[in-house]
């Protein structure tokens, strides 16, 4: 079957020819004459199987058979999300290449670079906009964008858009959009969130489904390698000795893990790069770039490349981490075997990741075989770790605090104060301290016994010690009432051979005196 059974017209099929494409894939040929009929559609494909195009086609066509009335500036007709900057900037490539007969005009617009080129390319006019969540909100607030003349909204990879939390920004664009509208769901898997989603947002929908949920496909030979953490790195380098392994992708469940694997693999030879959320939007493209160029061997990437990348005769994927979600799975190796081509997924499996794998083949409703012969197997002497992807220490964590109970230095003996030997003075006052007897201390805390520990200063003020302490006063009035400073008596001779108040403070003849009396 071709491509003009679909009903297409010419300046597409022509494009489709200069592409190499003659023979739609099952998802175009079901989904391409529903959309063409104006019909809301649910679209459920295994990744890897042209659902971009099943898109794409049929809305271009219906564009340029119904233009926009005419205007300085074509507005916004079609607007279509997608979850990663690389499946947008791959999907704008498509439309390019299949409207180049077509006068529409479309802008590709995303997080992580400057918003200027993108303000520039609205302010022109376009026809189509491609689009991440988070970008496009942004522009919309700051009145870049309206939605307020879409015709077609498609919504890809919408399974993805779900797991990256992007459901609330989704729900705000989509208040937005005008009632009126035709409204296209593709997707690789449908959990029920997508269905429920589905039902409030579609509006008597064709349900196209050319494969079970969650399969794989036929053409991908998959492998498991069972082996310890520490021995991935080496199981990897040991496969890659392979000269038949053109080009690898590998996948890992963090950003620092996949740093860390490419730096491994460039110290041992192997030329590889990473790609991950961290990078910025210059390092992922150039880093795409050298791996479609066979420049990189090897492109170490999180799961953000698992969705949407189409990377051309991609002959191996390995998962160095296993997923913790099955889904993840499918999406992962469908990176190869696309387009009718052959591929081959190979899992390294750890054996805190055994429950992963279970869950992965009970998705797939397929036993992975198993390759027990290479040279890291399992050691069962080797102490059993917590998957990575079920617990990873942050790095630059910070050490536990201990507990209340618990000394902060439980080990080495403590510091001693450093004092001097104890003089005469200071002896009656330890004597005195160390007869209190322990029915007088405080019964909240037990204590060993008491040490002279005291501070130089302290230590010193014992010295005055032996004069006794003045009894305590009565608790009246009288007491309380200030009385004037205690001044020794005086003759009347020697007041008037000084000449001077008594009572003053400045009264060097009597200070020394007011001094004993203090």
């Amino acid at each position: 079957m071709s491509f003009q059974p679909l009903g297409l017209i010419d300046p597409i099929l022509q494009a489709l020819q200069q592409q190499g494409y003659t023979h739609p894939t099952p998802i175009q040929g079901k989904a391409i004459p529903a959309i063409l009929q104006k019909r809301d559609l649910l679209g459920c494909a295994q990744t890897g199987t042209g659902k971009t195009a099943a898109f794409v086609l049929p809305v271009l066509q219906l564009m340029h058979v119904a233009p926009p009335s005419t205007a300085k500036r074509p507005p916004i007709r079609t607007l279509i999300l997608t979850p990663t900057r690389e499946l947008a900037i791959q999907i704008g490539e498509n439309i390019a290449a299949y409207g180049a007969n077509l006068p529409l005009k479309h802008l590709v617009i995303f997080g992580g670079v400057g918003q200027q080129p993108q303000v520039d390319g609205l302010r022109r006019g376009i026809d189509i906009l491609v689009a991440t969540p988070g970008r496009l909100l942004d522009l919309m607030q700051q009145g870049f964008v309206h939605l307020n003349d879409i015709e077609f909204f498609i919504l890809d990879e919408a399974d993805r858009m779900l797991d990256m939390g992007f459901i609330h920004d989704v729900r705000k664009v989509i208040a937005k959009l005008p009632a009126k509208r035709q409204t296209l769901f593709f997707s690789a898997t449908m959990p029920p969130e997508i269905q429920a989603l589905s039902a409030d947002l579609l509006t008597d929908p064709v349900k196209v489904e050319v494969t079970p949920v969650s399969s794989t496909a036929e053409i991908i030979q998959q492998y498991v390698y069972h082996t310890n953490r520490n021995s991935k790195k080496d199981l990897l380098i040991h496969l890659l000795e392979d000269a038949d392994i053109k080009s690898v992708l590998v996948f890992t469940q963090m950003k620092h893990a996949a740093n860390r694997l490419c730096e491994q693999l460039n110290k041992s030879g192997v030329r590889a790069e990473a790609i991950h959320g961290n990078k910025s939007q210059t390092a992922r493209v150039q880093a795409l770039e050298n791996f479609k160029n066979r420049r990189t061997r090897v492109l170490v990437a999180t799961d953000i490349a698992a969705r949407g990348i189409d990377i051309d005769e991609l002959s191996h994927v390995v998962n160095f981490d296993l997923p913790n979600i099955p889904e993840t799975y499918v999406h992962r190796i469908g990176r190869t075997g696309r387009a009718g081509a052959s591929g081959v997924a190979i899992s390294l499996c750890e054996p805190a990741e055994k429950p992963f794998l279970r869950d992965i083949e009970k998705l797939i409703r397929k036993h992975v075989p198993v390759v027990n012969e290479h040279p890291y197997p399992v050691d069962p002497n080797a102490p059993v770790e917590v998957a990575a992807a079920l617990q990873r220490v942050p790095h630059g964590g910070r050490q536990q605090r201990p507990a209340r109970n618990q000394p902060r230095h439980p080990q080495g003996p403590k510091r001693e104060a450093k004092r001097g030997p104890i003089s005469n003075n200071q002896r009656p006052m330890m004597e005195k301290k160390a007869s209190v007897s322990n029915e007088q201390r405080p019964t909240t805390e037990k204590r060993g016994p008491m040490t002279d520990a005291r501070s130089p200063m302290q230590a010193n003020r014992g010295a005055v010690s032996n004069i006794p302490a003045p009894p305590r006063r009565k608790q009246n009035r009288e007491a309380e009432m200030p009385k004037p400073n205690p001044v020794k008596k005086t003759t009347a001779s020697s007041h008037e051979s000084t000449n001077t108040n008594p009572n003053a403070p400045w009264n060097k003849q009597h200070f020394d005196d007011q001094v004993d009396r203090w």
